[in-house]
């Protein structure tokens, strides 16, 4: 009986060494964002500490508003301008359909005038739910 030889299949290779760089980027990748080295969106700002903070977890909507150290106003982390605040707040307050708290998040290094401008301003249009943001004091 006569036999032929089959031609013999390569047998399928797995490459490893593109499976590690990829790895190894996303390794670098997820401790870069935990360090905090790629910055987040907003403005950094370093709150004040007081001894008496209240912590305001609760059902109503809060809107965020910060006052970086060099007077740049921000809500929910887009600038916006003094004139325009209310009118973006009035927004958030409809779509909210109740009571919206306003968290001012102020730097330490703020004014205490540009503090009273925003308050001003928004008191001036009806919001009385007001809250100044601070870090509790250690020890």
């Amino acid at each position: 009986m006569r036999r032929w030889d089959d031609a013999s299949q390569p047998k399928a290779r797995i490459e490893i060494i593109p499976m590690i760089d990829v790895m190894m980027f996303l390794l670098v990748f997820f401790v870069l964002i935990s360090q905090n080295v790629i910055p987040a969106l907003g403005v950094k700002t370093k709150l004040p500490e007081a001894s008496q903070s209240d912590d305001l977890r609760s059902a109503t909507k809060r809107a965020v508003v910060t006052i970086a150290a060099d007077g740049l106003l921000q809500l929910e982390g887009k600038q916006v301008t003094l004139a325009e605040l209310p009118a973006r707040l009035k927004l958030m307050q409809q779509d909210a359909q109740g009571r919206l708290v306003i968290v001012i998040n102020g730097d330490e290094a703020s004014t205490l005038q540009q503090l009273i401008g925003v308050m001003d301003t928004l008191k001036g249009h009806g919001f009385e739910a007001l809250s100044i943001a601070t870090k509790k004091k250690l020890g």
